[in-house]
Order: structure tokens, then C-alpha cells, then sequence
């Protein structure tokens, strides 16, 4: 409880994505977020003391709707939302969606989420798998199926619930997570299960 407090702490004290989570909010969706690299990097960006917030390429909001699967509602909520803050670059993702585009690994099909939760709980890295959104109350509300350990202690662990090591070890290189938060520790790709 007392990493929620702490994360939901710093996220009110971002202006920026205050209003990012109050443009989100303003879909109406029922079951909606903002996660991945846009708070990841903020912890991170904290736990490293970096002066500078690391530069983001877009802000994942994503959100659970399965009875509207079109990528054009993507799109649309895509527009929305530059509408509304055309500063950032948003990218909107449905999670029952995600098993009709994406594969566990080459050629193995996924299964289809079942939840917001299910979907973030599938994310990469476990300090990936962590997102917020703003209820009626203005209250910043967490949601981090894997916990929030790793992401609180800059810990850098595989989740393989939907990538393998491999895909692991490429956003590893891809991202360059330990050349841009050096303090963080890197855990050796393994099987994971996330904390109930």
C-alpha cells in the first residue's frame, strides 16, 4: 500500500500527466488507463535522480472494450485526445483487442484478455506492467497486476507471461534501459509469477 501511495503521490505532482489522465478520463471508457513507459520512466527518472524527464515516444493509454474491436475506434479515440492535448503523442490500444493482431511468440497465437488487468498483467517487464487513470474524485487510481515492487526499486525483471526471454533481451537493447537508468538491477529472464 505504501508504494501505491508513493507512485500516486508522484504522479499527482506531474502536471502534465494530470492532464493526460484527465483528457483520458474525459472518453467516458468504463475500464481505461495510462500505463507503460510513461510512468515507468517517471519512477525511474526519479529513483536515477535525472534532472531532465527521459523523452518520451508516446503515451499508452489503453483501455478494455470487447464489444467494439475495430482498430478504427483506436483511431478515433487516437483523435480525441490530440484534440484535446495535441502536445502528446497518443497511442490508444483496446486489450481485447490485442489477441487478434498479437502473437505470444512467432506463429503461437494468444488468447484473449479478459480484463484491463489481464492485458497490463501481459506487458514485457513487470515494472512496465503498471498503469493509472483518474476516477470521479480526482483520485489517481493504480493498477499493477505485477505489483509495484520492481518498478518502486528500480528492479528490471522479465515477465513472461506474454513475451519470451528473447523478446526480453531485444527490448532490453531496443529501449536501452540500463544505459538510461544505470542505477537499475537487471534480474536474469526467468519464469515469473506475478504476486496475487
Amino acid at each position: 500500500m505504501e508504494h501505491e501511495r508513493q507512485l500516486a503521490a508522484l504522479l499527482r505532482g506531474q502536471p502534465w500527466l494530470m492532464a493526460a489522465l484527465g483528457a483520458g478520463r474525459a472518453l467516458g471508457l468504463s475500464s481505461w488507463a495510462i500505463g507503460a513507459g510513461a510512468i515507468r520512466s517517471l519512477v525511474w527518472d526519479r529513483l536515477c535522480r535525472h534532472a531532465q524527464p527521459t523523452p518520451l515516444p508516446d503515451i499508452d493509454l489503453v483501455y478494455f472494450d470487447p464489444a467494439d474491436l475495430r482498430p478504427e475506434r483506436e483511431r478515433q479515440l487516437e483523435a480525441r485526445l490530440r484534440a484535446a492535448l495535441p502536445g502528446l503523442n497518443w497511442e490508444v490500444c483496446n486489450q481485447a483487442a490485442v489477441h487478434l493482431w498479437g502473437e505470444r511468440e512467432p506463429g503461437r497465437p494468444m488468447t484473449p484478455w479478459q480484463s484491463l488487468a489481464d492485458g497490463v498483467a501481459s506487458w514485457p517487464e513487470t515494472a512496465t506492467a503498471v498503469a493509472a487513470w483518474l476516477d470521479e474524485e480526482d483520485r489517481v487510481r493504480i493498477l499493477a497486476p505485477c505489483g509495484l515492487e520492481d518498478l518502486m526499486n528500480g528492479v528490471l525483471r522479465h515477465n513472461p507471461r506474454h513475451c519470451s526471454a528473447a523478446v526480453f533481451e531485444r527490448r532490453l537493447a531496443d529501449k536501452r534501459f540500463l544505459q538510461r537508468w544505470p542505477a537499475l538491477r537487471l534480474l536474469p529472464a526467468r519464469d515469473y509469477t506475478p504476486p496475487r
